[in-house]
């Protein structure tokens, strides 16, 4: 389980820099959290730590990287739409 937790924190970490990838990328680091504190409770040391670090990383990163990307995508859609659109 330590692996599965840092191959999870790897695919968070990298995926919140990535601008498409971001949309997913907090819910692998979210499962990757899950997964290594498990895994740490099962005493499997350093990968598991590497694991939860990773993943607490990925999940900052990109949850306010998701947050702006709507936010971006909402303010994008209803441009135009204002005073005096046709």
């Amino acid at each position: 389980m330590g692996i599965a937790g840092l191959i999870l924190g790897i695919l968070g970490a990298v995926g919140s820099f990535l601008p498409v990838v971001v949309y997913g990328a907090w819910l692998f680091a979210l499962v990757g959290i899950i997964i290594s504190a498990i895994a740490m409770k099962k005493k499997q040391g350093g990968i598991a730590i590497a694991g939860l670090v990773l993943s607490i990383v990925g999940f900052v990163i990109a949850l306010p990287n998701l947050i702006c990307a709507v936010a971006c995508a909402s303010a994008a859609n209803s441009f135009g739409k204002g005073i005096g659109a046709w």
